[in-house]
């Protein structure tokens, strides 16, 4: 462990954040590892924006504003996972840490993620603020869970029952167009008007929920050894498409839970 990593404990759950990118480094149920594990991996929060943007380009207020594309052609994920944290509270339980957003990000604002651990469940939070100007945001979080929890172990099931499936471009950023929901593998964002529910089962190990009232979610289970489900308050390129305005005093809000029982 670093000196930027902060441990949250119940029961046999643990759970590891590291404050220098805000991260979840490390989410353990007994001796099971249930993210994956690594400078790029564990879940990482996102903000000002969820996924891919076009090619970088924000156009606001009468403003166009470049942003690295660090996903070429597009820009990814925000900018909130590059830049330290501060700690504002720190308990065997709970855990609250902030930043201010800055550069590249174009408006001058606040980012405040919370997390709370209990024995069989946790519970995170995320309010992007504005600070002066008014500016479009998103908020979501990007977990990596392990197909497998143990070696020689079952894949991982991914149960949930979305209203519709954004349509996919080559760019792989939505099209505008929804479509019923198509089987995966999947590299995709999906409509959950009621609420993100979405159930991972590792058979013979562990049933893990994900819910949130957001509204969007990816699932992105393409690689061999890990499969996301990425809680979001819209979709990618949604600050062009289907954007959130934050106002100083009217914020962002973004939660997600998760709950876990033992199958073994």
């Amino acid at each position: 462990m670093t000196d930027h990593e902060l441990d949250l404990s119940a029961g046999a759950a643990r759970l590891t954040v590291n404050a220098a990118t805000g991260r979840i480094a490390r989410f353990r149920v007994g001796e099971a590892d249930v993210l994956h594990t690594g400078a790029h991996f564990g879940c990482f929060p996102m903000a000002p924006w969820c996924g891919r943007m076009r090619e970088g380009v924000l156009e606001f207020g009468g403003h166009t504003y470049q942003l690295p594309r660090n996903a070429e052609p597009h820009a990814i994920h925000g900018t909130v996972r590059d830049h330290p944290w501060e700690v504002v509270r720190h308990n065997d339980t709970e855990l609250v840490l902030a930043q201010d957003l800055r550069a590249p990000w174009p408006f001058a604002g606040r980012v405040t993620q919370s997390f709370a651990l209990d024995a069989d469940s946790a519970a995170f939070a995320m309010t992007v603020e504005a600070a002066s100007d008014s500016f479009p945001a998103q908020a979501g979080w990007h977990p990596w869970f392990n197909r497998r929890l143990h070696a020689g172990g079952k894949d991982v099931e991914i149960a949930f029952a979305p209203a519709w499936q954004e349509q996919r471009g080559e760019d792989y950023l939505p099209t505008g167009h929804r479509i019923a929901p198509l089987p995966g593998p999947w590299d995709d964002c999906f409509g959950m008007p009621d609420g993100v529910d979405v159930t991972l089962t590792w058979p013979g190990a562990l049933e893990l929920t994900i819910a949130s009232p957001l509204r969007w979610v990816v699932v992105y289970d393409l690689p061999p050894d890990t499969v996301c489900v990425e809680p979001q308050s819209g979709p990618p390129n949604g600050l062009e498409t289907d954007p959130a305005v934050v106002a100083p005093g009217a914020p962002l809000a973004a939660e997600m839970s998760w709950s876990w029982r033992g199958l073994a």
